[in-house]
């Protein structure tokens, strides 16, 4: 009975909620004066006072001279580099044993999780702890105001020139909130999406021919795009988490002109 009962206060000591965005629906969503700020493609961590954790609950094992200097609170941002440097951000951070190479990685705030008041007043919380406490590997993705949906289209096209994945909307004037949320909202040129490989498909030949995926919402669609022929001939695994892009979705919810783009490291 005791294992049970810690079993079970180690579960809810590390469980936890996280933001999660929305797609941007025009027709739908009013985005005058929300906050506008360049969608990283980084590794998302939740630093909980002591150590970071991935948005599935496990820890990643940052170095302790990285985070030797960081504040006793909580921080929700995304472990990066650079852009278009994905593969090599999830191999260093993503890493059991860390090397020197997190000398590459920088943790960029986009929230301040469980402090009172609207989110700049939450932003103002790490930006004092900053000026008290300088640290090279914190910084803080930069808020612009939206005025209107020209300026928002306009920010997107100077964000894809540079390589940008995109942005992330967000309401500045609510209190802290978790889960997913119409009050913070991903744009895209294109969408990605991980989903769960339960099963492959094989012609009549036996050559590969697409994955079985499963996605969070329960959708299961076949994923056929995208794909090397080196890839074809040594395809993920059942079991393995892959991400892919999807430029809209069909009327069932499933993934419209969906093409793999690489298997998930498991966080």
């Amino acid at each position: 009975m005791r294992l049970l009962i810690l079993i079970f206060l180690y579960l809810n000591l590390y469980s936890y909620e996280l933001q999660k965005a929305k797609i941007y629906d025009k027709s739908k969503h009013n985005i005058t004066n929300w906050y506008m700020s360049e969608k990283l493609d980084g590794i998302r961590a939740y630093w909980n006072g002591k150590e970071f954790i991935s948005k599935n609950g496990n820890k990643i094992y940052a170095p302790f001279w990285f985070t030797k200097d960081f504040p006793a609170f909580e921080l929700d941002g995304e472990l990066w580099s650079k852009r278009e440097d994905f593969e090599n951000i999830q191999n260093i951070v993503l890493d059991e044993t860390p090397t020197t190479k997190w000398n590459e990685i920088t943790y960029n705030i986009f929230e301040v999780p469980n402090t009172d008041g609207n989110f700049n007043k939450r932003l103002e919380k790490i930006k004092l702890w900053l000026e008290k406490n300088p640290n090279k590997f914190i910084k803080i993705i930069p808020q612009k105001i939206c005025k209107n949906e020209s300026d928002l289209d306009n920010y997107l096209k100077e964000l894809i020139a540079k390589k940008a994945e995109g942005i992330i909307l967000k309401n500045p004037n609510l209190d802290y909130f978790t889960g997913r949320n119409e009050n913070i909202l991903k744009v895209k040129k294109f969408y990605d999406e991980e989903g769960l490989v339960i099963a492959l498909n094989y012609s009549k030949e036996g050559k590969f021919k697409s994955l079985k995926l499963k996605l969070e919402n329960g959708i299961i669609f076949n994923l056929g795009g995208g794909f090397s022929n080196m890839q074809k001939e040594n395809p993920p695994k059942i079991g393995d988490i892959v991400t892919f892009k999807y430029y809209d979705l069909t009327k069932n919810n499933k993934p419209k002109f969906a093409s793999f783009l690489r298997i998930r490291k498991k966080e």
